[in-house]
C-alpha cells in the first residue's frame, strides 16, 4: 500500500483512540449529573437542567465514542458464517460491508450538517421547560460522525490491504 495510506490509517487510528479514551469519562460526567438530579430532588428544588444534560452528555459520550468503537471492533456482529471464513475472506466482505456504511454515514453526515446550521442561524433550542441552544450537541453529533466516517474510510483502507495480500499493521 501507498505510504500515504499508512500514515492515513496511522493518523485517522491515533486521533479516534484519544478522543475516544478521553470520551469514556464522560459517562462519570453524565453519572454526576444523575446523581445530583437525585440529591436535589430529594432534598432542595428540582432542577429543571439536569435530564435533559444528562441526555445531552450521554449522546456526547456515543458519538464520539463510536468511532473508537468501530476501531476496536466492539459493535455486535452477527457471527453465523463469518467466524468459519478465512482471514482474506472476511477482509473482503468487511470492505463491501463498510462501503454500505459509508454511504450511511454520508447521508447522516449531510443531515448533521443541515441540522446544525439551521440550529446555528435560528438559534434553535429545545422544547423543554429549560430551552437550551441545540447547536452545541449538534455540533458535537457533527464532529462524532465525521470520525465515524474517517475511521471507517481507515477500516476499508485495511480490509482492501488485507484481502490483495498487504495488511496493514
Amino acid at each position: 500500500m501507498p505510504e500515504y495510506l499508512k500514515t492515513y490509517v496511522r493518523v485517522v487510528d491515533g486521533f479516534n483512540r484519544r478522543v475516544g479514551r478521553a470520551t469514556m469519562y464522560l459517562i462519570f460526567a453524565m453519572m454526576g449529573i444523575l446523581l445530583y438530579s437525585s440529591i436535589s430532588k430529594a432534598w432542595l428544588l428540582p432542577s429543571l437542567w439536569t435530564l435533559e444534560m444528562a441526555q445531552f452528555v450521554m449522546a456526547a459520550y456515543y458519538l464520539l465514542g463510536g468511532a473508537y468503537s468501530l476501531q476496536l471492533d466492539s459493535h455486535v456482529r452477527m457471527d453465523l458464517l463469518y467466524g468459519r471464513w478465512t482471514l482474506r475472506t472476511r477482509a473482503m466482505v468487511d470492505a463491501v460491508t463498510i462501503i454500505m456504511l459509508l454511504v450511511y454515514l454520508a447521508f447522516l453526515l449531510y443531515g448533521g450538517i443541515s441540522s446544525t446550521a439551521y440550529a446555528l442561524k435560528y438559534g434553535e433550542t429545545s422544547y423543554s421547560a429549560w430551552a437550551p441552544y441545540m447547536a452545541p450537541i449538534k455540533i458535537i453529533m457533527t464532529i462524532g460522525i465525521v470520525l465515524t466516517f474517517l475511521q471507517a474510510t481507515s477500516i476499508f483502507i485495511k480490509d482492501l490491504a488485507h484481502a490483495v495480500g498487504r495488511p496493514i499493521a
